[in-house]
């Protein structure tokens, strides 16, 4: 989960930067699609050479 709170951090400084409104943690989590988790493991594999797999539900 950590890693996901170091997600929303930056789009919630880029919302902010840009004059936008973030969302909160919760819908943030909720909205993201399993493109996004498929990259988000991909890169989390090579970072770490752990493989994990985030699934929408």
């Amino acid at each position: 989960m950590a890693d996901y709170r170091k997600g929303y951090e930056f789009y919630r400084q880029m919302s902010e930067k840009h004059g936008l409104e973030p969302i909160n943690f919760h819908y943030f989590i909720l909205n993201l699609s399993q493109e996004q988790l498929d990259a988000y493991n991909d890169e989390h594999a090579k970072a770490t050479g752990v493989e994990i797999e985030y699934e929408v539900f």
